[in-house]
């Protein structure tokens, strides 16, 4: 009896078309993880090439997915939402979120992604340093320029104070700090030439504007000229004491010059605001009774600059300062200074308008150190006043 042969499973053979497709296949596959790795490595670096280094504080994982965003969209990035056009206004206040920013930035036509802006700023690290205040952006500046931009608020508009008592140079001294572009000298110059063109109608005529800048704080643009800076001044002026209280200095028998003339000595004179009533009444009793005024202030606008003191106001005056040959001088000349020898404030205006009502003639500084003043009705009170 023939033995039967044990039979195999008959094995289908692959076709070498096909091995040769499947290789192909896997070396396609395996190039694109590749080239999608070399990508994904690259993308960290071909952002900072393009947008600068990332903030040190963001992950790997937060490089690459800002560093892709930025890549992917930055035409919205790089380009202007115009190549022209006027400047927008944009406030940003305290403690407002990068968020609040970026939309407040779209909905002004300044960007062109609030999403992507707030991207590039978080990726930069420049979302920890936006600056609060008033900017004026240009629309013809990227969004990369604008977050730069956002670094430095520099206000469009600054606050200039004039402190009562101040002369012209004193308010020209204070000019270069303030971040007005004003030049100190040009202004001094404005100040004291072709004043019709500055001061309102129904002014007298004037040959300087000590005096009649009112002190106080100005909110002004940094870009203001020297004629606008002084004409805020004056219209100030023009605004508080015309009207009401230069129907008053009439009454006190002054023009609008002598009721600021008096007006800058009594800013001078005092240091308790409310004594500046009492001191325009000695001033005046003295004027109608023909008595020099014999004020310390006038004699040292007389003097002028003290280098060795650093200051306009000379203190404390020598027997011979007291000579000085000046208009000014009080102590030699008799009723009011030709003009103003400073800038008064409202209140010492107030005070000559509407004076207090006393029988003195004299006063002198108290023995109490604080500023204060002892007032009399005689010149022997007056010496009996002194300290000892």
């Amino acid at each position: 009896m023939a033995m039967k042969r044990n039979s195999k499973p008959h094995r289908k053979q692959t076709s070498p078309v096909l091995k040769l497709f499947s290789v192909l296949f896997l070396l396609f596959a395996c190039m694109i993880v590749l080239a999608l790795a070399y990508v994904v490595l690259q993308m960290p670096n071909w952002a900072q090439d393009k947008f600068g280094p990332p903030a040190s504080s963001l992950s790997s994982y937060q490089k690459l997915k800002y560093s892709a965003q930025l890549l992917i969209y930055q035409d919205d990035l790089l380009l202007p939402v115009s190549e022209s056009g006027s400047s927008i206004p944009l406030r940003i206040e305290m403690g407002e979120s990068i968020r609040s920013i970026s939309l407040h930035l779209y909905s002004s036509g300044i960007i062109r992604s609030a999403d992507l802006f707030t991207a590039f700023l978080i990726y930069s690290g420049l979302d920890a340093s936006v600056q609060a205040g008033d900017y004026e952006l240009d629309p013809a500046q990227n969004a990369v320029q604008i977050a730069q931009t956002l670094q430095d608020a520099t206000p469009r508009e600054v606050d200039f104070q004039i402190l009562a008592g101040w002369r012209l140079e004193e308010i020209a001294a204070a000019l270069p700090t303030s971040g007005l572009q004003v030049d100190p000298q040009e202004f001094y110059s404005a100040a004291n030439q072709n004043l019709d063109l500055l001061i309102p109608l129904g002014w007298p005529t004037l040959n300087s504007l000590e005096g009649f800048l009112l002190p106080g704080v100005y909110h002004l643009p940094r870009d203001i000229s020297k004629e606008e800076l002084i004409k805020s001044f004056v219209d100030n002026f023009d605004d508080q004491v015309m009207g009401e209280l230069d129907s008053a200095f009439q009454n006190q028998g002054l023009d609008l010059l002598q009721a600021v003339t008096l007006a800058s000595i009594v800013q001078r004179e005092d240091v308790i605001e409310e004594e500046q009533p009492i001191i325009a009444s000695v001033f005046l009793n003295r004027l109608a009774a023909d008595m020099k005024l014999e004020s310390d202030p006038t004699v040292q606008y007389a003097l002028g600059f003290n280098s060795a003191q650093q200051t306009w106001w000379t203190n404390p005056l020598t027997l011979d300062d007291l000579d000085i040959v000046s208009p000014f001088n009080t102590y030699e000349n008799y009723g009011l200074p030709p003009a103003p020898i400073s800038n008064p404030g409202i209140s010492a205006l107030r005070a000559v308008a509407y004076p207090a009502q006393t029988s003195y003639y004299y006063f002198r500084a108290a023995c109490d150190g604080m500023g204060s003043h002892t007032f009399s009705k005689t010149y022997q009170e007056h010496l009996e006043n002194s300290c000892p």
